[in-house]
């Protein structure tokens, strides 16, 4: 059975039914198959998100929370994506039970899999103008793409320059050739030759909420005053053009099933910035240096870096200095922090607020013992529960606090922060958490320069937990339905007549009736991967592609 998976990412619920009359093909399979909200991993972020959609099984299973995590024994931050992923994606599955597979752009899948087939490792893939062999399987199909098409992009502009009159527009423009840049790159590939699984993953759908939804949402707080009215349709613009690429997927695949998914939604950024690290200061729980608050010189250097420095000559530093982006990530999460008395921290991201303990015997300067810990972390759950509150408002900013243990299950639970907050919406939006680089105030207010925001300084749109999901196809029963992330890596098993893997967590959401016997080889044991990790080169490049999008 041949089945199309397309991933949109960030792809809003409330959108499709807000565009309905503008999305022809997707209204058309809704109506047909069945379809609904999608609920995302906690955080609800894009590695962590499409890697539990890849392998079926939460982050704690899977082993990837985020695009960094801590080098164990460390302060420091190590990149990570498909190469230390823990279980096996359904790619490889559909591969070693002899289909003929091609996966195209999917957080996460860098290194390339040697598949039965095509693979286009995702945004955590080297940063360049057109795809090179690095991140393409088969390698000398890279050298076809970029004849061809000018190589596979991804979202081929800086996100950090924000600032830079007529950045919006030349977004836009990008955004929409990029949709269908790869709709012609995959239907090229259809065309010469037969895919039992082809699944693609289009970026535009986030990155336009991310920088746009200011422009869509006329109530925000983070609409600017005087402005291009033009730029109120580019959110509408890009989803429509999602639907004419599915449309021309489609009919190139001759697919008998579909799915479609998004691995977050997506709604507005409020004005409202939280500093948790401060918060915990006040509680006693953390201490900052002496100097914090002053901007060392690696945090003026990747500043200037970032606001000065040309995108194209970005990739070029960054390529001779790889090494740099890991420190200087880390020096932007943790910087100010006295680790030599402080019990409890955060890295306070926008995308994945959480807490971690800073114990003796783990960590470089651990100040908590072991013992305490469960102690502690109750002390900070109430805390957080009952008196980290909105200023104006007087309402919890924070709806729940996560154990790990209650969160995660699996092998590497212990790579996840310690406590996961789960932040609550002031009226429908969301707040912003940014680095607070020094004592001073929990809360303070975005200035007017602030507004529209950029990556790593608070975005005007921000992630929502639920996504969207559509199947079609043999077995799929016409409802509605709200399902879970964990359950589309069993439900592309089934359109494709293959076995549940023991190890999956979720349930198929296509009938067992529709499928065929599976192939013996589906049926061979995939243990846990052994720690790979990145050679040299992979984390250069890594690197490379976090920094150009704004991650670093």
């Amino acid at each position: 059975m041949k089945l199309l998976v397309v991933g949109l990412d960030g792809f809003e619920p409330s959108l499709v039914r807000r565009f309905a009359e503008d999305l022809p093909t997707i209204t058309a399979l809704m109506r047909k198959g069945r379809w609904g909200r999608l609920q995302s991993t906690l955080p609800y972020a894009t590695f962590p998100a499409w890697s539990t959609f890849l392998t079926g099984v939460n982050p704690g299973e899977h082993g990837i929370f985020d695009f960094s995590r801590l080098r164990r024994g460390t302060y420091q931050l190590e990149f990570v994506g498909g190469a230390i992923r823990r279980r096996p994606t359904v790619a490889r599955l559909a591969s070693d039970a002899g289909m003929r597979v091609a996966s195209l752009g999917f957080p996460g899948t860098y290194p390339p899999e040697p598949l039965n087939g095509v693979v286009i490792g995702g945004f955590d893939s080297p940063v360049a103008v057109s795809a090179d062999a690095s991140f393409v399987h088969p390698a000398p199909l890279a050298q076809s793409l970029n004849r061809r098409f000018g190589g596979w992009r991804f979202a081929d502009f800086s996100e950090t320059r924000t600032w830079v009159p007529g950045w919006h527009k030349r977004a836009a423009r990008r955004l929409l050739d990029g949709v269908k840049r790869r709709t012609e790159i995959a239907t090229w590939l259809m065309s010469r030759e037969d895919f039992d699984l082809f699944m693609i993953h289009f970026g535009a759908s986030d990155t336009v909420s991310h920088h746009f939804w200011a422009f869509h949402d006329e109530t925000s707080p983070r609409r600017p005053v005087d402005y291009d009215r033009a730029l109120d349709d580019v959110v509408r613009q890009v989803y429509v053009s999602l639907d004419t690429a599915v449309a021309e997927l489609l009919d190139a695949s001759g697919a008998e099933h579909v799915i479609l998914a998004s691995d977050h939604g997506f709604g507005g950024s409020g004005d409202k910035v939280l500093h948790l690290n401060r918060f915990l200061a006040s509680r006693g729980w953390l201490d900052f240096v002496p100097s914090a608050g002053r901007p060392s010189a690696m945090g003026l250097a990747t500043g200037v870096g970032l606001s000065v420095i040309p995108g194209r000559w970005q990739e070029r530093i960054w390529r001779r200095a790889h090494r740099h982006a890991e420190r200087a990530e880390a020096s932007r999460r943790f910087r100010g922090i006295d680790f030599s008395t402080t019990r409890a921290y955060s890295e306070e991201l926008a995308y994945h607020p959480c807490i971690r303990l800073n114990v003796a015997g783990r960590d470089p300067e651990g100040v908590v013992d072991p013992s305490l810990i469960d102690g502690l972390t109750t002390e900070i759950i109430t805390a957080i529960e009952r008196d980290l509150r909105d200023p104006w408002t007087g309402r919890p900013a924070v709806t729940k606090v996560w154990r790990r243990g209650d969160l995660y299950s699996g092998g590497a639970v212990d790579d996840a922060p310690e406590l996961m907050l789960d932040m609550a919406f002031d009226s429908g939006y969301s707040y912003n958490c940014l680095p607070s680089d020094g004592p001073g105030p929990a809360w303070r207010r975005l200035g007017t320069g602030e507004l529209l925001g950029r990556k790593g300084a608070g975005m005007n749109g921000t992630h929502r937990r639920d996504g969207f999901w559509l199947a079609v196809g043999p077995g799929v029963a016409s409802r509605r339905k709200r399902v879970r992330m964990i359950d589309m890596a069993p439900s592309v098993m089934s359109a494709l007549g293959l076995a549940q893997p023991e190890w999956f967590e979720g349930a198929s959401q296509i009938s067992a009736t529709s499928v065929t016997q599976c192939a013996a080889e589906c049926d061979k044991p995939h243990g846990v991967d052994a720690w790979q990790g990145y050679d040299e080169r992979q984390r250069a490049v890594i690197e490379e592609r976090l920094r150009k999008l704004g991650y670093i």
